[in-house]
């Protein structure tokens, strides 16, 4: 398989992962403190963040990192309540 295409698989998995986290909460169907929400924000940021960084492109590191950051903190308050 390509190398180009593999990227765009794994990246499009990233952004399904953020997307199906968004849509459920706007739908009432996950709620925001759930592990499942945040861990589908997580990881789907995560490999963003990961793609971003070949080719550099500072923008998107930035959004995805901070949101990579938010996700995990937010799994590590969940677990301690």
């Amino acid at each position: 398989m390509n190398i180009d295409l593999t990227r765009q698989l794994i990246s499009f998995v990233g952004a399904l992962l953020i997307l199906i986290a968004y849509v459920g909460h706007q739908m009432g169907w996950i709620h925001s403190r759930r592990v499942s929400y945040n861990l589908m924000n997580a990881v789907g940021s995560a490999i963003l963040l990961w793609i971003a960084l070949h080719p550099f492109q500072i923008g998107f590191i930035v959004l995805e990192g901070v949101w990579t950051v938010i996700s995990i903190w937010a799994l590590l308050r969940s677990r301690a309540a």
